[in-house]
């Protein structure tokens, strides 16, 4: 019942090796990314648009070169679209801490994460892509180290550096 009602917040629900992807579409522009866990099946687009982000998501899922394009609404303080446009600068196949992002920006570390964390466009805002210096670091506003967002980001990572020794 719980998932059934928790379904019914998303346009689309793409399933994913870790579990699914919930995409939330409204006003003509991709609102939300959710990571979900496998609980969760596939839904059927409601809109034109969500069917969109679906097969842009199902695509990445298949090749991480899949480049997003994809209409985002202007959210965020000043401060977190600084970082999340640093954060889409990174390569796949590469990562960055979040150290070096605040190096870049002229910030601290721990702002870096937050605004990492803070991200409502995961893949396409790969925050997955940022690491802590001493080990993968949280995500999501996760740090458990066997929780499933971790486990999520773990997966991505693998997947991007798996296509970059192809």
């Amino acid at each position: 019942m719980k998932n059934t009602y928790a379904a019914s917040l998303f346009s689309a629900i793409v399933e994913a090796p870790f579990g699914a992807v919930g995409i939330r579409t409204e006003a003509s522009c991709l609102q939300e990314l959710v990571y979900l866990p496998p609980s969760f099946k596939a839904k059927a687009a409601t809109d034109a648009l969500a069917a969109k982000v679906a097969a842009q998501v199902m695509r990445y899922l298949e090749d991480p070169d899949t480049i997003f394009d994809l209409p985002l609404p202007e959210i965020g303080t000043v401060f977190q679209r600084k970082v999340w446009q640093a954060i889409a600068a990174i390569p796949r196949g590469q990562v960055l801490t979040y150290g070096q992002i605040a190096k870049h920006i002229r910030s601290a570390p721990r702002a870096v994460g937050q605004a990492c964390g803070a991200n409502w466009f995961p893949l396409v805002i790969p925050c997955h892509r940022v690491t802590a210096a001493g080990g993968l670091g949280g995500f999501s506003h996760h740090d458990d180290a066997t929780g499933f967002h971790v486990g999520v980001k773990r997966w991505l990572l693998a997947h991007e550096s798996a296509a970059a020794t192809r």
